[in-house]
């Protein structure tokens, strides 16, 4: 499918949504709108590897007269002594078994016909996929999808007949379009995208926006140590301990792919039920398998994810690349044993009013030694004094940050303060930091500004080849020499600023200047007051402060 087809099928979508939605809240109809779409993905990429498996005993749809039932449903009813070696060969071939009846060909056919059995249907098929589907147990994954919900309907009848309304539309508008895991993928990114424009600061929650996880994702992609060596081929696991929608993780996984590398599996973390539920449909809607992912539902800061509480240095896990976008200026509660918490206690707890500076030390911490992490901060983190400017110099004299890029204000549907991205490593080469201050890098848009292709292509190249000449109002290699004398600050325009230069001015040129233009009007005021004379009209004054 070609850009422009995706694009339109993602407005397509969005249309669907905007208009089938009502009085709902758009955060509420969200949640619908992507579970179906999870479920529609996951039906047809079973029922064509089913296809596939059966061969010629695969019924065909147009030939028996199913009435709208999945052909599979049929094959079940005629081979029943066969289903369980089937789906036994599903579960190596897709990872996954879906019973006919909740395939979305079924419960589609029922929206359509109007069925008073739908929503009671599509409630098996939900418990069906989170407890018997995957060979790993996704449970709760449709926790946050009340269909019992008034907001549905104050009657099952109610609820059932606007299901029914809902899936109609969606099969009927998406008959066109392709729905490999790429395709429908993307179009999910979008519809997020567009659920975050106006959701307000609730997005922050859950959305990266693209172009700036295009910027993290490059950087993480290039070889930790050496960038100028270009990508690398394989990355054996790569964590976000804020993962929202996952957003972030799939465009590190993209960008892999692109350069014909890999990825050996991606971990995540989130707090919010929702959100986290979100992340893993988004996983599977992108052809992750479930053995090739891991989103844990936990708080970061507490630490609640067991595999990371592991106390044995030797089997503590460890990442080779990281990378985040956690909530800015978090409110939080640095207790006393958190103080003596491995991930803070050689660099000291980040204050109560901006959790900062903790999200920062927890990925740190789990970073491999040849590994990189990038991770998106507010401005403060580079200024701000306290318990913050200590674990800033600590960071800094350990030699452990690499680049710090300054972004253009307003790019974030959560808020409009501009941001910046911290890059550090355990074992870094270069004795000093790199600053790239790309905050004029934009174009502004309807509701925020973005960057371009160019734009970010710029960023990372400039982070890639590192060069040795500074480049003029945008980036500067930094000694640690000056940046101690700077008492470790790391405010970007200390460093590399984006004004223009005053153009000088020649005192004593411009003073002969004006030395020459008074005479000429002396000369001018003389020769006027001349032909004044001749006409005997009053002559103009030769001082003219008394004009």
């Amino acid at each position: 499918m070609t850009e422009p087809e995706q694009k339109q099928l993602g407005k397509t979508l969005w249309g669907i949504a905007d208009q089938l939605r009502g009085a709902m809240n758009a955060d509420d109809f969200r949640d619908y709108m992507l579970a179906l779409l999870f479920l529609r993905y996951l039906s047809d990429n079973y029922e064509q590897a089913a296809r596939k498996e059966l061969g010629s005993d695969y019924p065909d749809p147009n030939a028996i007269g199913n009435g709208g039932r999945p052909s599979l449903s049929v094959w079940y009813e005629n081979n029943p002594d066969d289903v369980a070696a089937f789906e036994k060969q599903m579960r190596l071939k897709t990872h996954y078994v879906i019973r006919p009846q909740h395939l979305w060909t079924s419960i589609a056919h029922m929206a359509k016909t109007q069925s008073g059995e739908l929503l009671h249907t599509l409630q098996e098929g939900f418990k069906y996929i989170e407890n018997k589907s995957f060979q790993s147990t996704f449970s709760g994954l449709f926790s946050e999808i009340n269909l019992g919900s008034e907001k549905l309907g104050r009657t099952y009848e109610g609820r059932n007949a606007k299901l029914c309304s809902i899936i109609s539309k969606i099969a009927e508008e998406l008959k066109g379009f392709s729905t490999d895991s790429d395709t429908l993928g993307d179009a999910y990114e979008y519809l997020i995208g567009e659920f975050a424009a106006g959701s307000g600061k609730k997005a922050g929650e859950f959305y990266t926006p693209q172009r700036i996880s295009d910027i993290l994702s490059g950087i993480v992609a290039l070889d930790s140590q050496d960038p100028k060596t270009g990508k690398r081929k394989h990355l054996a696991s790569v964590m976000d301990f804020a993962c929202g929608s996952g957003s972030l993780l799939l465009n590190v996984r993209q960008q892999m792919k692109k350069a014909g590398g890999s990825i050996g599996k991606i971990f995540g973390q989130e707090k919010n039920i929702t959100t986290y539920n979100l992340a893993r449909m988004n996983m599977l809607l992108h052809g992750v398998k479930d053995t090739e992912f891991e989103i844990y539902h936990g708080d970061t800061l507490t630490n609640e994810w067991e595999m990371l509480r592991e106390t044995n240095p030797a089997k503590k896990p460890s990442f080779d690349a990281v990378v985040a976008n956690p909530p800015f200026s978090y409110r939080w509660e640095p207790t006393e044993a958190l103080g003596e918490d491995m991930r803070f206690k050689n660099h000291g707890l980040a204050p109560k009013s901006a959790a900062d500076f903790a999200f920062l030390l927890h990925g740190f911490h789990y970073l491999k030694d040849d590994g990189v992490m990038a991770i998106i901060l507010p401005h403060g983190v580079l200024f701000r004094g306290g318990a913050e400017a200590k674990i800033r110099e600590k960071l800094l004299k350990d030699g452990h940050i690499d680049t710090v890029i300054g972004l253009p204000a307003n790019l974030f549907y959560s808020t409009g303060i501009p941001v910046c991205i911290l890059v550090l490593k355990k074992c870094k080469q270069p004795d000093d930091v790199l600053f790239i201050n790309a905050s004029e890098s934009f174009k502004k848009g309807k509701r925020q500004n973005y960057m371009t292709d160019e734009h970010i292509a710029e960023i990372i190249e400039t982070y890639q080849q590192r060069p040795e000449e500074k480049i003029d109002r945008y980036a500067r290699r930094v000694s640690m020499d000056e940046i101690e004398a700077n008492d470790f600050n790391l405010n970007i325009t200390r460093y590399v600023s984006t004004a223009e230069d005053e153009i000088e001015i020649d005192l004593s040129a411009t003073h002969k200047k004006l030395v020459k233009i008074e005479k000429d009007v002396q000369l001018a005021t003389a020769r006027h007051n001349k032909f004044l004379r001749e006409l005997g009209l009053p002559l103009l004054p030769n001082d003219r402060s008394r004009v």
